[in-house]
């Protein structure tokens, strides 16, 4: 195994003063770890429907990402302060399309999985050789049904130590949605529904999933009627309570599968035109209700929207914080004046706040992030992490890490993305994992 020693960088600023709503807030101090150099060319290493671009296994936290040669390199350390050891593996990628990120997840006996290098080809997935170890062993098929046509591979952790793996199998428009399931003490993959959701060839889901504490899977996603981003609408909802197998609303009432457009669960109805975007995030509380966050325009302006069901009624929150508008519209990775947005809830002595993760141009693009205690009246409060841009960069975070300790660490890459797929040459840019303070970000609501 190849061992690369980067710098650990501790940064502490204070009383760096910076635009938020209607407040102004410091900066939280942070702490960075270099992992390595990455291809930077466009955002391939940082789109946010990477699952996952980082997760821990009890105290060993794992990391991948293209090198400047597009080579798919794994990176591992011991926390809280272990040095990164990287391996440079044998699989390359299509780093030309950002679509071809690369998921990763460690199942419950502490074997490394990884997909890569995917949209609308055939899978791409290797284990590691043993636990713990980042030597990946051949590529291999999972089930070998549905195979050939996929994009969007996501890993999803169950409480049992089992995986799931959600893909798109078919083109931009016209596919459906794959749930593989893998039992970790036999070592074997099977298909758990072929079709999950059914575009019925005239459109197709971009979702979000998140499986919480109780093992509840929730699933949530816009509909896109063609290739073209500016038909996405409507936010529905879906929630399986064993383990993927079957799946009821957020009322408990059974689908009848494949889930439809005339089906499914609307949890909130946003017409096309309205540039809401695709595949976003979700999460859920600690009694199982589901926060779903997005984006799209009210009355002219582009808003990060938050909805959520509680008290049995589904509710959207308008951050208002945005003072400016955009039309999204064409195929391809967009180049988009801001990310789509990642969530996170703490919740103490019946308090519920929820922060959101993102990057918008009008702050210099710098990694921000939102936060507001739900069933209070103020403002969002938004607060810069970063003092220097991260181009466009989207947030991904060990979600394994913040289920288990409420500790947030964020995959960080400065990148570029020209408009509809394109590229510009640009030196590979340092790969970065960035510890977050939350509980300052909590004290300043």
């Amino acid at each position: 195994m190849k061992i690369l020693f980067y710098r650990t960088l501790l940064i502490l600023s204070f009383a760096f003063l910076l635009f938020s709503c209607n407040s102004s807030k410091s900066i939280t101090p942070l702490k960075t770890t270099e992992v390595g150099l990455g291809w930077s060319s466009n955002s391939v290493n940082t789109v946010i429907f990477r699952q996952n671009a980082i997760t821990t296994y009890k105290n060993t936290q794992f990391t991948a990402y293209y090198d400047a040669d597009s080579f798919l390199v794994l990176a591992q350390r011991t926390l809280p302060d272990g040095i990164w050891q990287t391996q440079q593996t044998a699989y390359k990628g299509n780093t030309a399309d950002a679509h071809n990120a690369i998921s990763i997840a460690v199942d419950g006996a502490g074997y490394l999985h990884v997909s890569w290098d995917h949209h609308n080809n055939e899978l791409r997935y290797a284990r590691s050789k043993e636990p713990l170890s980042l030597e990946l062993g051949e590529k291999m098929p999972m089930t070998g049904n549905l195979e050939s046509r996929i994009s969007y591979p996501q890993f999803y952790n169950l409480p049992s130590g089992d995986l799931l793996f959600m893909y798109r199998s078919g083109e931009s428009g016209r596919g459906s949605l794959v749930l593989n399931k893998y039992d970790t003490a036999q070592k074997e993959w099977s298909q758990l529904h072929s079709n999950l959701i059914d575009g019925e060839d005239a459109r197709n889901a971009y979702w979000q999933a998140y499986v919480d504490t109780q093992g509840t899977v929730h699933l949530s996603w816009v509909w896109r009627e063609t290739w073209d981003v500016e038909t996405n609408h409507d936010i529905a909802y879906a929630k399986s309570l064993d383990g993927g197998k079957t799946w009821v609303t957020s009322t408990e009432k059974p689908y009848a599968l494949p889930i439809t457009a005339s089906s499914a669960e609307y949890a909130w109805e946003i017409p096309q035109n309205s540039s809401l975007i695709n595949q976003t995030a979700m999460t859920a509380d600690q009694d199982g209700n589901p926060y779903i966050v997005n984006y799209w325009n009210t009355e002219g302006t582009t808003q990060y929207h938050l909805v959520y069901k509680k008290d049995d009624v589904w509710k959207v929150e308008n951050t208002g914080f945005r003072t400016t508008g955009f039309t999204l519209g064409g195929g391809g990775t967009k180049k988009i004046p801001i990310s789509r947005p990642e969530i996170i809830l703490t919740e103490k002595a019946n308090k519920t706040t929820a922060f959101l993760i993102f990057r918008d141009d009008l702050r210099g693009s710098k990694i921000s992030i939102a936060s507001k205690q739900l069933a209070s009246e103020t403002a969002w409060s938004v607060q810069d992490i970063t003092v220097e841009s991260v181009g466009a960069w989207e947030p991904n975070f060990d979600k394994e890490l913040f289920k288990t300790q409420k500790q947030l660490h964020l995959f960080k890459q400065q990148v570029i993305q020209i408009d509809g797929e394109g590229l510009k040459e640009n030196e590979a840019t340092p790969v970065e994992v960035l510890e977050v303070n939350l509980d300052q970000l909590t004290t300043k609501n």
